[in-house]
């Protein structure tokens, strides 16, 4: 894949004011192979990024459209709004909540790799600043390549919503469940525990990391191990494990549901990505 001019001239050392000294030593074993570091202003690169349209999923407050994701001052915008849009596929006797709503009250963002670039094993790391006022629920994940959700495997490193009513970060994996439909490892942690912390924590930038090995992933937040992942124990009843395959990413901001209820949350919002890397072993 052809990269930024940008990604081609940064060296490995430029980027050691990221990360302590142990996550020194990992990348720099590691080549970067890809990376968007959103230093062109106007619309995400098409080589890069494709979006989702529409209602999409969970039953999400959010209409997806492209214009509201926009890169400017060295940063990805994806912006959330409170504003009404004509739902096309309309049907007023619909069970469809993708087709039983007139209207989406909310627009939103969603981007996507899909079909443009996708990596097996590696290291992900994504710099972003999220929104945490109700009713917002911004996530860093992958799925993968080949098979349907959920067999074909899902790693969320990052989600914010509300868990019990109360405001958590996940990192989590999904696959096809041996009984239930789907099989989750999940780590909720109270998002009071990053407050206690530092209080002014949701009003600054945050590295996000996914570490993916043939035997494990693991999930940090600014170096802190948030979850591990079996990836022997992540298999589908059918035998295929989705964690031996390639995956692609997606950013995206949903309204609702997870999110909770945006009524009296004041708008626009928005969740700030500095930058997307991914590094493969040298």
């Amino acid at each position: 894949m052809k990269l930024k001019l940008a990604f081609l001239i940064i060296s490995m050392f430029s980027f050691s004011g990221c990360f302590s000294q142990q996550s020194k030593e990992k990348v720099e074993n590691y080549e970067l192979i890809w990376a968007d570091e959103f230093d062109k202003a106007g619309n995400p690169d098409i080589q890069y990024w494709s979006y989702e349209k529409g209602f999409v999923r969970n039953d999400e407050l959010q209409w997806y459209q492209a214009k509201n994701s926009i890169v400017n001052d060295g940063f990805l915008m994806i912006e959330a709004r409170r504003e009404k849009i004509k739902n096309p596929n309309f049907k007023a006797e619909s069970e469809n909540w993708k087709e039983n709503r007139a209207f989406a009250e909310y627009t939103s963002a969603s981007l996507n790799t899909k079909g443009k670039f996708s990596f097996k094993y590696g290291i992900l790391e994504v710099k972003a600043k999220i929104d945490t006022a109700t009713g917002m629920w911004p996530a860093i994940w992958t799925l993968g390549i080949e098979k349907g959700w959920p067999s074909n495997g899902e790693i969320d490193v990052m989600e914010y919503y509300l868990v019990d009513q109360k405001p958590a970060i996940l990192a989590n994996a999904a696959w096809k469940g041996q009984t239930d439909y789907v099989a989750w490892d999940s780590e909720k942690i109270p998002f009071s525990k990053f407050l206690e912390k530092d209080p002014n924590w949701a009003d600054k930038f945050h590295i996000w990391k996914m570490q993916w090995t043939s035997e494990a992933i693991t999930i940090y937040l600014d170096e802190e191990l948030l979850n591990t992942i079996d990836v022997a124990t992540a298999t589908n009843p059918d035998g295929f494990n989705p964690f031996q395959q390639p995956h692609y990413l997606l950013l995206n901001l949903a309204i609702g549901s997870n999110g909770g209820n945006p009524e009296t949350t004041a708008f626009p919002k928005y969740y700030k990505i500095d930058y997307v890397r991914v590094y493969q072993p040298k």
